[in-house]
């Protein structure tokens, strides 16, 4: 069980709900960081005094200590702050909320430190997954999942003996906003529209890869490389309650599932007491008035990006990375107002064709990948 925490992005969604669980359950935070919300980041450096405070903008930073003279709490910035924040030797825990590539290497930082790491950067795996287990199997670090389709996986496999028992995983999609409509209708979808998921509240970027299902497929590929299985042993269903959270088939066709309310709280806190339970800040389950729990194929060809994603967790190699670097690249286009919805898609299979793939990359293989991906996604083609 935990009992000190570094938060990396503290100041996003899950870094938020983090805090709540972090107080509800009397932990210590060592370490806060945040991009450029200096003014949330104030107030939660002065509500839970970490040791460290970080923030990625410079000038953000240079506010922020400026704000906090007052206090013993140091003030850091960039990557080289980020690192410290995920290795400070008081942290038992490193909690990583960060969105993006950026989380790969202080997450990488974590586990040389041997520390616990809750992941909730799914971006981390999907780019690096071989290069981060290795590496956890080296330092002896754990890694515990916070997003909460991994999070039921997890908690399903508590029971298993050996994972010969598994015949394969089962990720739940809700969906999103535009389950149901044609290719060409969610193609011309709005900002506005791909922001209103119907069940979950998260930032900008995790929602629209909610609406293109590429969130699906980031997950898809995290479950290979966290529970290292091959492709043909997970499943994706479409469940819009968004109440079974993901579910493990066994061999003897026994299948178990996570329930709870569509609460980013409940598996943030078993990431941090695991292997125990506590009282939670979650509300729990009325099964008598939850609605019925329903289960659908994927549409592949309303989705393309769920397609892309399966496609380059088949490829593997780099092309997970490449995948990941031009989706943020697209998704930061379509929310700025410069590319449609459905050139999303467009713009990560163009990246997928044009950057050379490499097999067994090293970490400066996949920053190059993820950085090319980035630039063929940006470019007009």
């Amino acid at each position: 069980m935990s009992n000190c925490i570094s938060l990396l992005g503290s100041t996003g969604s899950i870094g938020r709900q983090s805090l709540d669980v972090i107080a509800a359950c009397g932990m210590t935070v060592a370490a806060l960081t945040a991009n450029r919300d200096v003014e949330r980041m104030e107030a939660q450096c002065r509500r839970f005094q970490p040791e460290l405070a970080v923030m990625m903008d410079s000038a953000a930073a240079a506010d922020l200590r400026l704000r906090l003279a007052d206090t013993p709490i140091r003030v850091g910035s960039g990557m080289e702050g980020l690192l410290e924040a995920a290795s400070l030797e008081r942290a038992d825990t490193v909690l990583t909320a960060v969105v993006g590539m950026v989380g790969l290497r202080p997450t990488l930082a974590a586990i040389r430190a041997g520390k616990r790491i809750a992941l909730a950067n799914k971006e981390t795996l999907v780019c690096a997954g071989e290069l981060v287990m290795e590496a956890a199997d080296t330092w002896g670090a754990e890694i515990v999942p916070v997003d909460s389709e991994h999070s039921a996986i997890f908690q399903c496999l508590q029971g298993c003996r050996d994972r010969g028992e598994v015949r394969r995983l089962i990720l739940t999609a809700s969906g999103g906003p535009f389950w149901g409509w044609e290719r060409e209708k969610i193609a011309s979808a709005t900002v506005e529209q791909a922001l209103k998921h119907p069940n979950w509240s998260m930032g900008a970027k995790i929602t629209v890869d909610s609406a293109s299902l590429m969130n699906k497929g980031l997950e898809f590929i995290e479950a290979m490389r966290l529970y290292r299985l091959p492709p043909e042993q997970i499943s994706i269903v479409i469940h819009r309650e968004s109440i079974v959270h993901s579910l493990v088939e066994y061999c003897d066709n026994a299948i178990l599932a996570q329930l709870g309310v569509p609460d980013m709280r409940l598996p943030i806190q078993y990431a941090l007491t695991w292997p125990a339970r506590t009282e939670g800040v979650a509300k729990p389950l009325d099964l008598l008035s939850c609605p019925p729990l329903t289960f659908h194929a994927p549409d592949y060809e309303a989705f393309p990006c769920l397609s892309l994603a399966l496609g380059a967790a088949r490829t593997g190699g780099t092309a997970t990375a490449v995948l990941n670097g031009a989706n943020e690249a697209a998704v930061g286009l379509f929310l700025a107002g410069k590319i449609s919805f459905g050139d999303i898609a467009r713009r990560v299979e163009h990246a997928l064709a044009v950057v050379p793939g490499v097999q067994k990359p090293d970490l400066e293989a996949v920053l190059a990948a993820d950085a090319a991906a980035r630039q063929a996604a940006s470019e007009d083609f």
